[in-house]
Formats: structure tokens, sequence, C-alpha cells
């Protein structure tokens, strides 16, 4: 059971238009639409930073196991090919891909991608949260 002090809370803000500022312990991130979409590309859009969420935890998790193994660090990668999908709209289908750096022995290539491959975002995926969606 979740209790209050386990929650952990963001702020996303109208700007106008199709822009909106997302705060985050202080932090500020701008999504916007393209403009062949009408928006005004000022930001990524949510679509995309789900998308870049999934690959920077990858890259969190595989950059430390890299690192408690004292394996090399520098030069490693993330990248993302992702297509959508409707009847609901959604992201359909993605495709990371780790380049890791220089020295990496193939023996530790099989572990490093299982780990990686279940960070916190990929795990919230494929284990469906609890979501509610309710107006304030």
């Amino acid at each position: 059971m979740t209790t209050a002090q386990d929650l952990q809370t963001l702020h996303v803000e109208h700007l106008g238009d199709d822009r909106f500022e997302i705060v985050v312990r202080g932090h500020r991130v701008l999504v916007d639409q393209p403009l062949e979409a009408h928006g005004g590309d000022r930001g990524p859009t949510p679509t995309e930073l789900f998308v870049a969420s999934l690959a920077s935890c990858v890259a969190f998790y595989a950059r430390r196991y890299l690192r408690r193994h004292g394996l090399p660090e520098q030069g490693l990668a993330v990248s993302t090919d992702y297509a959508m999908a409707s009847g609901p709209a959604r992201v359909g289908s993605l495709r990371i891909r780790i380049d890791l750096p220089d020295g990496v022995p193939e023996e530790r290539r099989a572990a490093l991608l299982g780990f990686a491959s279940h960070c916190t975002v990929h795990n919230s995926i494929t284990r469906e949260p609890e979501i509610v969606v309710e107006l304030g």
C-alpha cells in the first residue's frame, strides 16, 4: 500500500498553445509539439520524453553495471528507435541499442544486458502501474 510519505510529486503547468513546463525537484523541462503538428517546437513532445526516459534509464543501469564491475564507462551510449501505433494512440514498438565502451569483455555482456534491460522505467512499463487520472 502506498502511503503519503511514499509519494513523489512533479508539476506540469500550461504555458500557452501546446507548451507545458514540467517541474521536477526544481528542474524545469519544456514540452511542446513539432511545427508540423501546429506546435512551436520549443521542446520534445511528451512521447519523446517517455522514450527518452526509458533510454536514459537503460543507460543509467548499464553505467552502474560497468562501475560496479570496474569496467570502462567512457564511450557508453544508448540509442532508441521507436514507432507509433494507433487504436489507441501509443508507442507501438521500441528498439534500444546499448553501445558499450571498448574493453568490456565478452563474458560480461550478457549480464550487463540483463541488468540494463530491467531498469526502473522498463519494469514500470512491463508491470503496469496503477494509474488514476482525476479532476482537481
